[in-house]
C-alpha cells in the first residue's frame, strides 16, 4: 500500500536520484542536494513497503498562487496512482493554505488535466515563477506546457 507523507531529511539522497534520473532525460530540471534540503518542507514523498516511489514538492509563489515542482514516481511504478496522489495531496495543502490556484509548468499535459488542470498561457502566470527558469538548459525557448488549477 502507498503512503503519502511530508519529506524528511533522510528522504533527500533518494529524492534527488528519482528526480535526477528523469532531468537526465531531458523530462525536467535537476535538483542538486541543497535545493532539496533548503526546501525539504515544499516536499511530499509517496512510500511504498518503506520504499521512496514518489515525490512532489508544492511551492508558494504569492499571496494566491502555488507551483507543483519537481513531480517524479520511481521508475517502474508509472502509472499506478501515485503521481495522482502526489497531487491530490498538494492540492488539498494548497487549499489548506488558502491558495486560490496552483499551476505546473509540464511536459505531461494529459496528466495533470486528468488531475483537474486546465492548460493555461504562459504568459498569464506572474514573472515571478520563471525564478528557476534561468537554470534551465532550454532557457529561454521553454517549451513546457503551463496547467492551472483554480480552488
Amino acid at each position: 500500500m502507498v503512503t503519502f507523507r511530508r519529506a524528511k531529511i533522510k528522504d533527500v539522497p533518494h529524492m534527488q536520484r528519482v528526480i535526477n534520473g528523469y532531468a537526465e532525460k531531458g523530462l525536467m530540471l535537476p535538483r542538486p542536494l541543497v535545493k532539496l534540503y533548503e526546501n525539504l518542507r515544499d516536499f511530499y514523498v509517496a512510500e511504498e513497503d518503506g520504499e521512496l516511489v514518489g515525490v512532489a514538492a508544492l511551492h508558494i509563489v504569492w499571496e494566491d498562487l502555488a507551483e507543483v515542482r519537481a513531480l517524479a514516481v520511481a521508475p517502474g511504478k508509472e502509472r499506478q496512482g501515485i503521481g495522482s496522489g502526489l497531487v491530490k495531496v498538494l492540492l488539498e495543502e494548497a487549499s489548506s493554505l488558502g491558495v486560490g490556484r496552483v499551476f505546473a509548468l509540464t511536459y505531461q499535459p494529459d496528466f495533470f488535466e486528468k488531475c483537474g488542470f486546465e492548460q493555461t498561457p504562459k504568459d498569464s502566470l506572474p514573472h515571478k515563477v520563471w525564478g528557476e527558469c534561468i537554470n534551465c538548459p532550454k532557457f529561454p525557448n521553454c517549451d513546457e506546457v503551463a496547467m492551472s488549477y483554480n480552488l
